[in-house]
């Protein structure tokens, strides 16, 4: 028979401690200065130098393994449980602050690496990853292997104690400032599949490689071509064993699209840049502090109650994840509701700002008027990156639905 809740005595939360703790540190080594502020140092769309402020708090951070709070401390990580990386996420949100650890080495290849790499590989790159040291990208799209990954054509030749790199890759974003390349590369010509491997290219600027940047349609430059000309690469970099390339691939693409389903305006909806802030900015509001468009007061209402019901899923998606399984299939739903909310909020941005959403450059328009134009225009890109919303759907309607090609 259950025992009534003492209701007089009731039980203490286990993580009060730990809050208190989180609540003091970050009191004690956040700069006031970045209140409020986003995570440039995470980023892949620039090279701009960090203020002194930001390569403290990064320092601080990557110091106390909070940046990635949920990996191994033996690695550089916090050793947080769940609950507790919880905690920790509620009291850098309270205190306006930001995680400075970012980038692919946190989102795609640090989880990935610590499931299928070597104890030596995790001991060299783990560490600089959880602070933040190095830039990682990807090599993976290449001109005809696209929604055809597994179609890649790039090299490595084996030479006995290292390969040799040939090929091309496409889409590499950040390729331009990366110190390192996690790679797909072929090691059999014979096989599709079986015959790719996961290699890591320690050296983006070492002779071979050339990077060419790729202009967007907003004006930035964040992907690029790479092209390698005949790239050493020791045979200590191989992840796994050869030809086992496509399993460690796909699963870095379910870390990536784990990311990428919480990234982006749609989790960043507080009160200074909410929809409905701008909104009453630019259209004013009734009597009653409503907006005076009513149609538009309903949909932003529907996006405002999709973004919330979406941010509530993806903490019950990470609650369930307690098996320390990682992501599964299920993420390729959370990219695709995630690109669709954050592509409905640069539309609404756009409708509300009227012709001041569309300006591009001069006089006439402010810096946050400018940004909502670029912002549109990029955020085309995000039903495409990451796995098209085309190829999300073949995967929830295989791997979640059961639904199997027949001829």
């Amino acid at each position: 028979m259950a025992t009534a809740p003492d209701l007089d005595h009731p039980v203490a939360d286990p993580t009060d401690a730990f809050r208190q703790e989180a609540r003091a540190w970050i009191a004690a080594n956040f700069p006031a200065s970045l209140k409020g502020a986003g995570n440039a140092l995470a980023g892949i769309e620039g090279d701009t130098q960090p203020s002194a402020d930001e390569e403290a708090w990064r320092i601080a951070m990557g110091k106390k393994g909070w940046g990635v709070p949920t990996w191994p401390r033996e690695y550089g990580g916090g050793g947080l449980s769940r609950a507790e990386t919880r905690v920790l996420q509620e009291e850098l949100a309270r205190a306006g602050a930001h995680n400075p650890i970012g980038g692919m080495g946190v989102m795609m290849f640090g989880p990935t690496l610590l499931e299928y790499g070597t104890e030596e590989q995790k001991k060299k790159y783990i560490p600089d990853i959880a602070m933040s040291n190095v830039r990682w990208c990807q090599g993976y799209s290449e001109p005809g292997a696209g929604s055809d990954l597994a179609n890649i054509q790039t090299f490595a030749e084996d030479k006995g104690d290292h390969y040799l790199v040939n090929g091309q890759k496409t889409w590499t974003s950040g390729g331009q400032w990366a110190d390192k390349c996690f790679c797909l590369v072929r090691t059999d010509r014979s096989q599709k599949h079986a015959g790719i491997s996961f290699l890591l290219i320690d050296d983006m600027h070492a002779d071979g490689i050339e990077v060419k940047p790729i202009r967007l349609i907003s004006g930035q430059s964040p992907f690029c071509e790479t092209f390698f000309t005949n790239v050493k690469v020791s045979k200590e970099n191989l992840v796994g064993r050869e030809g086992q390339g496509w399993e460690i691939g796909t699963r870095l693409l379910q870390h990536e699209r784990s990311s990428l389903s919480g990234g982006g305006s749609a989790g960043r909806m507080n009160a200074g840049d909410s929809v409905p802030g701008i909104a009453k900015k630019y259209r004013g509001t009734d009597e009653k502090g409503r907006l005076n468009d009513g149609d538009l007061r309903m949909r932003i209402v529907k996006h405002d109650m999709d973004t919330r019901a979406f941010a509530l899923t993806l903490r019950r998606a990470a609650l369930e994840a307690k098996s320390n399984q990682g992501p599964s299939a299920a993420t390729s739903i959370m990219k695709n509701v995630g690109a669709r909310i954050t592509q409905d909020r640069a539309e609404l941005g756009v409708e509300i700002m009227g012709m001041q959403g569309l300006g591009w450059d001069g006089e006439g328009f402010s810096p946050e008027e400018l940004s909502q134009t670029r912002t549109w225009l990029w955020g085309k890109a995000v039903s495409i990156y990451g796995g098209s919303t085309e190829i999300q759907n073949n995967v929830i309607a295989k791997r979640i639905l059961g639904m199997l090609d027949h001829k």
